[in-house]
């Protein structure tokens, strides 16, 4: 990921800041309370990032409101919400949020249950409000427990999953929607089997688009003339690129010209009164349906759980470090779905593919996603016929680049110089991401990278020996927390304890017993006894009474 060069902002919390090249912009009130620094000190690197997260949001907001079942405007009005609303009221600063990939089968089968898109409205608010009930429950400490090398994991896994998935649109086969990130797809193919059947359907003109727009993006960076240009970023070159190289082939070879199914299709309202053809109401009768209930529950656990996945990321990706209060990411995410339940909106979570090409731009603030939610709706409301000449293969190529960023072969290289421990966690997240979907992927990672941490658990002396070796009496410490973990390492040192030993175990400073812990201390006295070992309990309760230490 690129290092800012404009801006240097102080870490939110703990973690030291991000060298940078250039003077820090900003008062040093700002920097004293961590706060976001108005936009006319960051609109240079924003505002061009905030372009980028724009065009990249576009098609993904209507490929996942199409693949819902649910209508497009749906998806259009969840990304100016995820963008201006999540973005105003979140601690994050480069976190996007948005209508998710991962939500898609939960809508759809959302509004196939209930009968109705208003009565889903119904569910989505529901979960909203049970989200906004989360963050004033403080869960949002579910966010610190995502192991690290799982959380690289799914950075790399969402890497890899834009490269195979964009390929396809690539070559300007669109089978699939925009912005898939599961293996099995709607359309019956899988990502694997897809790539085979794009190769069989490859448009000339959108081949051309994406070589030269990866081009511009790799080489932009690299002449410095260029790196200059801060309001031109790359993307932004690449998409005028594609629509005046598309434009181009229409006049003169047609045969090459990208067909009209491979540009961005957004709705294109004849009159400013047909906007408001575009908003639909909830029935809120429908808050008497149990399925509603259901639907909303789900909403509210799906969405948090892959927001707080996404802040964690995001945080991991800031080139300042700064982390965010994940209570405030669950309240702004509530107030963002109860306000897209009123509208007609689709449920918005955290999004780490526009937050990655958010920070892959050089944003630096909360402004990006704030403005690119900004521009969403005038672009909407005002210019839809031009957006709908950019191909896909441009954009396509722009995700690439980030997949490719966000998988580079460095970051492999690193996790396994960190050990097994940190790999085979990291490896396996990715494989099961790009094999099933971000949730489950996720999970499978967090069981890897439980075993790991369980096995070291095991490894690990339950009973640490406080006298020495060669003493008359052999002394022991119980750990803090004498759980059922420890029962393993218990019953493997009792049993190595010589014959005719002299042995004392010392629970005093432990704060917990478990009662297998109990059985095993209390129970090895007849062996001990049959031994010939002089064994002693101090400070370990009785198996009746309560499993408190501290006595």
């Amino acid at each position: 990921m690129a290092q800012p060069d404009t801006l240097s902002l102080p870490p939110r919390r703990r973690r030291p800041a991000a060298p940078s090249s250039s003077a820090p912009l900003g008062d040093a009130t700002h920097q004293l309370n961590h706060a976001t620094p108005p936009f006319a000190e960051t609109w240079r690197v924003d505002l061009p990032a905030s372009i980028v997260v724009l065009l990249v949001a576009l098609p993904l907001c209507l490929g996942i409101a199409l693949a819902s079942g649910a209508p497009l405007s749906s998806g259009l009005i969840a990304g100016v919400i995820g963008g201006i609303v999540v973005g105003l009221i979140s601690d994050s600063q480069l976190m996007v949020s948005g209508p998710a990939a991962g939500l898609t089968a939960i809508v759809l089968a959302g509004i196939t249950a209930i009968g109705s898109f208003p009565g889903f409205l119904t569910a989505v608010i529901i979960g909203g409000v049970l989200q906004v009930v989360l963050s004033q429950l403080r869960a949002g400490v579910i966010g610190y427990y995502f192991p690290s090398s799982v959380i690289r994991g799914m950075l790399a896994g969402i890497g890899v999953i834009l490269i195979l998935k964009q390929l396809p649109h690539a070559v300007g086969y669109d089978a699939d929607f925009e912005g898939d990130e599961a293996f099995l797809q709607a359309d019956g193919s899988n990502t694997f089997s897809a790539l085979g059947e794009a190769l069989q359907a490859i448009q000339p003109g959108a081949l051309l688009v994406c070589v030269l727009s990866l081009a511009v993006l790799l080489l932009w960076p690299k002449v410095p003339a260029l790196k200059k240009l801060k309001l031109m970023p790359a993307p932004l070159v690449v998409v005028l690129l594609g629509v005046g190289v598309n434009l181009l082939l229409a006049a003169v070879a047609p045969a090459w010209a990208i067909r009209a199914t491979h540009l961005v299709q957004l709705p294109v309202p004849e009159a400013a009164r047909d906007l408001l053809a575009f908003v639909v109401f909830p029935d809120l009768r429908a808050i008497t349906n149990p399925e509603v209930w259901r639907v909303g529950v789900t909403i509210a656990i799906v969405a948090s759980l892959e927001t707080l996945l996404s802040l964690e990321a995001t945080d991991k990706l800031d080139p300042f470090k700064r982390e965010s209060d994940t209570n405030r990411e669950l309240l702004a995410q509530g107030v963002g779905n109860t306000l897209c339940g009123l509208v007609g909106g689709l449920p918005v979570t955290g999004v780490i593919v526009r937050s990655a090409a958010n920070i892959d731009a050089g944003a630096q603030s909360r402004w990006s996603g704030i403005t690119h939610g900004v521009l969403l709706l005038i672009a909407v409301l005002t210019i839809p016929f031009l957006l709908n000449y950019i191909p896909l293969a441009a954009l396509a190529a722009i995700l690439l680049h980030t997949g490719f960023k966000l998988a580079a072969p460095g970051l492999w290289r690193v996790m396994y110089r960190q050990g097994w421990s940190q790999f085979v966690p990291f490896a396996i997240t990715v494989v099961a991401i790009v094999m099933t979907d971000l949730l489950i992927g996720i999970a499978v990672g967090m069981l890897v990278g439980l075993f790991f941490i369980l096995s070291e658990y095991l490894r690990q002396p339950a009973l640490n020996r406080v006298s020495p070796p060669d003493a008359v009496l052999q002394r022991f410490q119980l750990p803090d927390q004498a759980t059922f973990l420890a029962k393993a390492n218990i019953e493997r040192t009792l049993e190595s304890l010589p014959t005719g030993a002299r042995v004392e175990i010392d629970g005093r400073q432990t704060k917990r017993f478990d009662h297998d812990v109990l059985e095993i201390l209390h129970d090895f006295s007849k062996t001990a006894a049959l031994r010939g070992i002089d064994y002693r309990l101090v400070g370990v309760p009785t198996l009746t009474a309560p499993a408190s230490g501290g006595h």
